[in-house]
């Protein structure tokens, strides 16, 4: 694809990333045929290619409309287009680019702006949110009933093994997760504890900074990846073999923490380390022995829903799967596992409509095959199903401790 930026424009190392990205694309329309969104509305510029002329003529004019905004918010960023792409198109990071340069130039309304704040003030944050969840389970009854559905149930934080093996790894503990899944960690390290490795964390951590990113505040991201890796270095300096990632979005974050912190003075080449040890969850037990929970899965019928950012952003589709099977679990077929639960972060708060068709539709694909459980990799996904499926929905590691 040809381009027309000036070479003011070019200075900024953003818009020159950008004007390459798009150099790379052929518009040969491939991303079309696996975007969830070109999928439901048919629409060319709510599929990868019309967002990146969009994008194109943003960049090329300096001018930005309202209509520039809504197709790419609409974009679920699921990266779905970029594993199909021919030509190795960097979507997801032009999707960036040009939301941040939307932001500036197309500025929202005062309650759009104020309302991301105010997740952007309290969903990163656990303490504000476990105070936000209290407040909403309190007056839920006076909520839409959509909104009711999205609200997790209490749940207790199950105990951790306290052996100290030889083996150390790290593990991310999160924002939201500790609240609305708070099994999955305990899991992981129930299960990791039986295979000789001890999961420990580090208390000053917090959120990865996916939140930010997607909402285009890309100094609080680098904010929040900075505290981690102030958090997590002291252990890294301790020869932790792994940072473990149980939320594949978060780990799709992290693993990204070098690229995003590269021109930093302090940070790049601890970002850089950071990166290289972050590891998802399904990679450390792909890699283990896993004969002691060989038949822990009796033949019970999983449908596994393969995450967004596992299969399209780590590249890492299919470890799971293999994991379970190789631990006794019949996995069923999924028609179009390619596509985007809906999920996507703040998306199904922000694209209620468009996050529910996509929902409904995961969900028939993933019951099709009549399931006893469903399994995930993501928090998000995990948490966007439960709210409205009949079959019980498990992070995949809470299958691996099954009594």
């Amino acid at each position: 694809m040809q381009t027309s930026i000036s070479p003011q424009l070019l200075n900024n190392p953003d818009v020159a990333e950008a004007d390459a990205i798009l150099r790379s694309c052929v518009h040969c329309g491939f991303c079309n045929a696996t975007c969830p969104t070109y999928q439901l509305l048919g629409s060319e510029l709510d599929g990868p290619r019309g967002r990146i002329y969009l994008m194109k003529e943003m960049l090329e004019t300096g001018q930005a409309s309202d209509k520039t905004r809504l197709h790419l918010d609409r974009c679920l960023t699921c990266r779905s287009c970029e594993t199909t792409c021919p030509s190795g198109v960097r979507y997801g990071r032009l999707v960036d680019i040009g939301r941040e340069m939307v932001e500036e130039l197309a500025p929202r309304s005062l309650s759009q702006r104020l309302l991301r704040k105010a997740m952007l003030a309290i969903i990163p944050y656990t303490a504000r949110m476990s105070v936000a969840l209290a407040l909403a389970r309190m007056f839920s009854p006076m909520l839409p009933a959509q909104l009711r559905k999205k609200i997790p149930a209490r749940q207790t934080i199950p105990a951790r093994p306290v052996t100290l093996h030889a083996r150390r790894m790290l593990v991310l503990e999160g924002c939201v997760q500790p609240l609305g899944t708070p099994n999955t960690n305990a899991a992981a390290a129930r299960v990791l504890d039986r295979l000789g490795i001890s999961l420990i964390s580090a208390t000053d951590s917090g959120c990865c900074g996916a939140l930010n990113q997607h909402l285009s505040d890309s100094a609080g991201a680098h904010a929040m990846m900075r505290r981690n890796i102030d958090a997590w270095w002291p252990h890294v300096e301790n020869g932790v073999e792994a940072i473990v990632m149980s939320a594949s979005g978060c780990g799709l974050m992290v693993k990204d923490y070098g690229f995003a912190l590269q021109d930093d003075a302090v940070y790049a080449s601890k970002a850089a380390r950071i990166s290289a040890l972050a590891r998802d969850l399904s990679e450390i037990l792909g890699n283990q022995d896993l004969s002691v929970f060989a038949h822990i899965g009796q033949g019970t019928r999983v449908a596994y829903q393969s995450s967004c950012t596992l299969q399209h952003g780590q590249k890492l589709g299919g470890t799971v799967e293999e994991i379970l099977r190789r631990c006794g679990y019949e996995l069923t077929l999924v028609a179009d596992s390619h596509l985007c639960c809906g999920a996507a972060g703040s998306y199904t708060l922000l694209q209620a409509r468009l996050s529910g068709q996509l929902l409904e539709n995961k969900l028939a694909a993933l019951c099709a095959g009549k399931p006893e459980v469903i399994a995930s990799a993501n928090v998000g996904c995990q948490m966007h199903m439960s709210s409205a499926s009949s079959v019980p929905i498990k992070h995949w590691i809470e299958l691996l401790e099954r009594s």
